[in-house]
């Protein structure tokens, strides 16, 4: 395998025979190999059954987007050859159950069919129909020119907690799938997948998901209570910190819905606790109320929102960016909300960790935006690290201070915070109201009030805003601007694009307007590319700059751009240029 070259294997199956536990795996094998991984995984909003597909891309290269082909397709069903006989590379293979006639007739005559009597190994060596997944996994690794020890001890891992009879089990399975391809197929063997000659001197890597990193963060951060309510995209988030509560000593609250969810995390926060809610779409729209209240209180609170296509109930398990405009602008009323955006899983992580800070620093609610892509799609990384990160608690304490004032004008527009019990009197409530926090209707009071708040975000722009990242030459043809978790896809288009570079967007509000400005001052064309119908971050950029988009390139049909659709999209703009 060359450096730059990408080796996708696509597993499809039925939910429920273990697509995105084989895929993990394989994606783990190649870590430890010394390569890096990214995969997709997409599966239908069904309680049971349902086509699941999840693509594993290898590379020796950092690989941060899928591919519109496959160079494997295991078919562990007929829907998976059915579905994906037109996405083969020209050098590819099937793997699939060759005792259940699969009809393989629309298969391309160039793709090796590598047929396997899945289910009868599963059933003879680990007495179970359920391992078939395990069995393809040992087959695939030796076409890829795997290391079955390697294999072995992730086995051990995976399946340690459950006995050591199914540890044996699926290790026999795949041991045997293994040799099936030594046997019967040794002309079709690549050695894609031989473990690195610097794998003793690589770096060790993670295969981490967004929602495991915002977890992860939120840890690092000292978090101290969340309330979450299960909702697709962002379901891991709180099964992640459910199962690590007692070891950090936090606590998780699940609650009846997310109404309830925001309420908890803001009566936490108000207590003085690092607090943090998280949903998607539709359970913001539920959580506006909540959202408004914070910003009117004053109360630091950090929301996860993972976006999935709208509107309604829409496509719960599928990736969209359709709620940029509906969180800016959520809520009555002006209040400052500090919004920002994650690119990927490791952004994900870093921007939950500054999240925290930047709620206690300046007392407001903080949106942290990611999508299911960024959610769900899994990345390897080194390890996360958050040696340098330190709390901030901004002006918080639990002293007595004389003659206190909770909402007090200050010239940067953030007051002193305490919490009930600290011996100093305040109110709080959704009113607008005086310094002490008695509602109070005066004009002028409402005036320095709105003023007081609103502040904040100029203090923010000013010391905490981060300006937008450039990748690829200071100059360019065509610049490419963008957001959200088109940022991998991007990078990998790059790749194979000569004169173009891209410039990805972290921060919403406040917005970066002189710096993007600046940095767009001289771009001769301007691509926009966002997933969702009008074009939300093409209208902000437009609202808050004097920056004329060239084109824009728009998805919403729930599925993630490939680096090949950036790359004939370009080539498309040169020609007609």
């Amino acid at each position: 395998m060359s450096k730059s070259e990408i080796i996708s294997v696509k597993i499809g199956a039925e939910a429920g025979q273990g697509v995105k536990s084989a895929g993990l795996m394989l994606a783990k094998l190649a870590i430890r190999s010394g390569y890096h991984i990214y995969n997709q995984i997409e599966y239908p909003s069904l309680i049971k059954g349902g086509h699941n597909v999840l693509q594993v891309n290898i590379s020796k290269d950092e690989v941060t987007a899928p591919r519109r082909v496959n160079d494997i397709l295991i078919a562990l069903n007929q829907d998976t050859v059915n579905k994906h006989f037109s996405e083969f590379s020209a050098d590819s293979a099937l793997i699939f159950e060759s005792d259940s006639k699969i009809d393989t007739s629309k298969v391309p005559p160039n793709v090796a069919l590598l047929g396997i009597p899945l289910s009868k190994i599963a059933k003879e060596s680990g007495n179970s129909d359920l391992l078939i997944n395990t069995v393809a996994l040992g087959a695939v690794t030796a076409v890829l020119g795997g290391n079955l020890v390697i294999l072995n001890e992730l086995i051990a891992e995976e399946f340690g907690n459950k006995g050591e009879e199914i540890v044996k089990a699926n290790a026999l399975v795949a041991e045997q799938g293994f040799k099936h391809i030594t046997e019967n197929y040794k002309k079709f063997i690549k050695g894609f997948l031989v473990p690195s000659d610097s794998v003793s001197n690589f770096v060790p890597h993670m295969a981490v998901d967004g929602n495991e990193s915002v977890a992860l963060g939120a840890i690092a951060s000292g978090l101290q209570f969340a309330a979450i309510y299960p909702m697709s995209p962002i379901s891991n988030i709180l099964a992640v910190l459910a199962e690590n509560q007692e070891k950090f000593g936090y606590i998780y609250k699940q609650p009846e819905d997310e109404l309830s969810a925001i309420n908890m995390a803001i009566g936490a926060s108000y207590a003085g606790v690092r607090a943090m809610t998280a949903t998607s779409g539709g359970g913001f729209s539920l959580m506006s109320e909540g959202f408004g209240l914070a910003g009117m209180t004053e109360t630091p609170l950090v929301i996860i929102e993972g976006m999935r296509p709208g509107p309604a109930t829409g496509l719960p398990t599928w990736s969209d960016q359709g709620d940029l405009q509906m969180i800016l602008n959520a809520h009555q009323g002006d209040f400052p909300r500090i919004v920002l955006a994650a690119g990927d899983a490791k952004e994900a992580f870093e921007l939950t960790m500054q999240a925290f800070n930047l709620a206690d620093k300046y007392q407001t609610p903080i949106v942290l935006i990611i999508d299911k892509n960024i959610c769900e799609n899994t990345q390897s990384y080194p390890l996360l690290d958050f040696s340098g990160y330190k709390i901030d608690r901004g002006k918080f304490s639990t002293q007595i201070i004389k003659e206190y004032q909770r909402y007090e004008l200050t010239p940067d527009g953030i007051s002193q915070r305490t919490i009930p019990g600290s011996g100093n009197f305040f109110i709080a409530n959704s009113d607008e109201h005086d310094q002490v926090g008695y509602s109070n209707e005066d004009a002028e009071t409402r005036t320095r009030m709105m003023e007081k708040r609103m502040t904040k975000l100029k203090v923010c722009k000013e010391q905490d805003m981060k300006k937008p990242k450039l990748y690829g030459p200071e100059s360019a043809d065509i610049t490419i601007l963008s957001w959200g978790s088109n940022k991998g896809t991007m990078l990998q288009a790059l790749k194979g694009l000569d004169d173009v570079n891209y410039v990805h967007i972290n921060w919403m509000s406040p917005f970066p307007t002189e710096a993007l400005e600046e940095m767009l001052s001289g771009a001769k064309f301007i691509l926009n590319i966002e997933c969702n119908y009008t074009g939300q971050m093409a209208r902000l950029i437009r609202e808050n700059t004097k920056i004329k988009i060239s084109e824009s390139l728009l998805r919403y049909d729930g599925r993630q751009f490939y680096p090949e659709e950036i790359i004939d999209a370009v080539n498309n703009i040169r020609s007609k240029k």
